[in-house]
């Protein structure tokens, strides 16, 4: 009997969410995502500490920022070895508020894999969905830059990003759930909130069958589960990025799963078009207390990882 992991392939595309090379052997995604968090996780084992001595080797005068790049585009070409599809390449979130400077470090990160004779259409450049993110997200998509807007968590990102004809968007279905849970307290109860009643798995279903309903081309990749219960309910969007511990989990349970989502439904559905713009983009995530907690929340984070990653690489430099 095949596994629920096989299962899910008949309906989604399945992506790695690691660094872990040995991981997407095993589980044969079609792409791979990478954060911050994810590289600073993987920097820090062992057997991936050579990447980092081999970038700061052939790239003697670069200064901490360009290292990054390089290292970042190092484990994206050993990615791409791995799988047949793409990797997601993330741009520092430093810049996640500065629309110019988005824009230039995705075109260096772009001419870096284009140096590797990396084809653009096998990366896609991460960026926070802020209002300046996604405008540098369109500028770079006009120029065949394709882009994954990550930390999104409202439909007012999700709505501006398919102005934005972005490629690809990532709604984060765990911080969500994390967030309710967390807001609930002594009161939340798992049961009721478990599979199809996630908010999590609410919302990442509502963005699709609104892209679904008025043609949106842009792709939906659901991101950072915390249990299987959470993919079986999203079975049927376009992709899923998935850890490897939950990926093993899928591998070891046999079964069939049956597909969730479905893009014909949403043709029935009364799902008013929307559009926003600048004030009304602010103003509506604003009003989003989960949306505006959880986006500003990982932000603060992938820096404060990125800015460890720059304190390994500062450190190994000098031991070089």
């Amino acid at each position: 009997m095949s596994s629920q992991l096989d299962s899910l392939r008949q309906f989604t595309t399945v992506v790695a969410d690691t660094g872990d090379f040995e991981s997407m052997r095993e589980h044969r995604p079609t792409d791979a995502t990478t954060n911050p968090s994810l590289i600073l996780k993987a920097i820090q084992k062992e057997q991936y500490r050579p990447l980092l001595l081999e970038t700061i080797h052939e790239n003697p005068q670069a200064n901490t920022a360009q290292t990054l790049d390089h290292l970042l585009i190092k484990f994206g070409l050993r990615i791409l070895d791995i799988v047949p599809g793409r990797v997601s390449t993330e741009v520092d979130a430093r810049l996640s508020f500065d629309t110019a400077a988005t824009v230039e470090r995705a075109r260096q990160l772009i001419q870096l894999y284009q140096a590797e004779d990396i084809e653009r259409e096998r990366v896609l450049i991460k960026i926070a969905s802020t209002w300046e993110g996604i405008e540098a997200a369109k500028i770079l998509e006009a120029e065949g830059i394709k882009c994954n807007m990550t930390l999104l968590f409202s439909m007012p990102q999700a709505i501006a990003c398919a102005q934005a004809k972005v490629q690809l968007i990532s709604p984060f279905v765990g911080r969500i759930y994390d967030w309710y849970k967390k807001a609930a307290g002594a009161s939340w109860d798992e049961a009721a909130n478990s599979g199809v009643n996630d908010p999590g798995v609410q919302s990442v279903s509502r963005i699709f069958h609104y892209y679904k309903k008025h043609g949106i081309k842009t792709e939906i990749m659901g991101a950072s589960f915390r249990n299987v219960g959470q993919i079986i309910a999203l079975a049927g969007c376009d992709l899923l990025t998935i850890s490897p511990e939950l990926l093993q989990n899928l591998s070891d349970t046999a079964g069939p799963l049956q597909q969730s989502l479905n893009a014909s439904e949403s043709q029935g559905l009364d799902i008013p078009a929307q559009s926003v713009n600048e004030a009304q983009f602010r103003f509506e995530l604003n009003e989003d207390a989960m949306g505006s907690e959880k986006l500003a929340e990982g932000i603060r984070a992938f820096v404060a990882d990125a800015k460890k990653l720059d304190a390994i690489i500062e450190q190994a430099k000098q031991a070089a």
